[in-house]
């Protein structure tokens, strides 16, 4: 895919997926592809003479240490669906990724997509989490003013703070939505940090275009004090969008997924998180 521009590639993109609910525009497209570590020579197509019908879209990054390739994108056109070509696409793929020292594939699917699910299963692929989704309006978001408790400040900080980030998550985020893929594309994202003093004691992560969320959390032993909420509201002050999405929260996740619904932002679905050794 090396020779294919991002307007055929947001061509593609449109046709395969006009009928999904939630679009993007070129511009958005560009953003998450960088934002997933999108590399053209290391994706893949079929194509009807010219025109790109079915596609991925690879991300090749580090995973757990290892070098991984991420779907970033598959997609096909639907005159030229089941017909196998996403899995001829992948599979003749996999001795290309290989011989660049790609180690395992990692990708996320609707669970509701059971034909995607039964297909992936089939090539190999083992499910490694389960994910829930929170989509919602942003007028519809729950927040009364105020909710930062005094004691605590909020700035506008940077991923210089990674560490104090990390410490406290109570699970790893995803591909999407980890440091490494904010890294690629800072200038696209609004972090805000509540602090203690000179203590961080939690901090949020905007897209302010999509309004996504990719990361939110709380020091544990700050929790239940109004922080998170507080934090939420401030991000809510640089949303451009008409959504809040939160997407790939671990569904082990009880006490995140009572705050979000909580505050009105609802889930509605689930994704897996599969792997494969390639």
């Amino acid at each position: 895919m090396n020779d294919i521009g991002i307007d055929e590639v947001f061509a593609a993109w449109e046709d395969a997926f006009g009928d999904y609910e939630v679009k993007r525009s070129k511009a958005e497209l560009e953003v998450m592809l960088v934002r997933r570590g999108y590399v053209p020579h290391l994706s893949f197509g079929a194509f009807d003479g010219a025109r790109l019908v079915s596609f991925t879209l690879n991300g090749i990054g580090l995973w757990n240490g290892v070098k991984t390739a991420y779907d970033s994108g598959t997609g096909t056109i639907k005159a030229y669906r089941s017909k196998g070509l996403a899995t001829r696409i992948f599979t003749e793929s996999v001795p290309v990724l290989k011989n660049e020292g790609v180690q395992q594939y990692l990708l996320e699917v609707l669970q509701h997509n059971k034909t995607a699910v039964q297909i992936y299963t089939r090539i190999g692929f083992r499910v490694s989490r389960e994910f829930n989704y929170f989509i919602t309006s942003a007028q519809n978001v729950r927040l009364n003013e105020g909710e930062l408790p005094r004691k605590f400040r909020l700035s506008e900080i940077n991923l210089s703070h990674r560490a104090e980030m990390a410490v406290m998550w109570d699970f790893p985020p995803s591909w999407q939505n980890s440091f490494d893929a904010i890294s690629r594309c800072p200038e696209s994202f609004k972090v805000v940090g509540a602090f203690d003093g000179d203590r961080l004691a939690g901090y949020g992560i905007l897209e302010p275009a999509t309004g996504d969320i990719p990361q939110l959390a709380v020091s544990k032993l700050h929790r239940r004090q109004g922080i998170g909420a507080g934090i939420l509201q401030e991000l809510l002050r640089y949303n451009q969008a008409s959504v809040i999405k939160v997407i790939n929260t671990e569904t082990g996740c009880a006490e995140l997924t009572k705050f979000l619904e909580g505050k009105g932002i609802q889930k509605t679905g689930m994704q897996f998180e599969m792997v494969k050794v390639i």
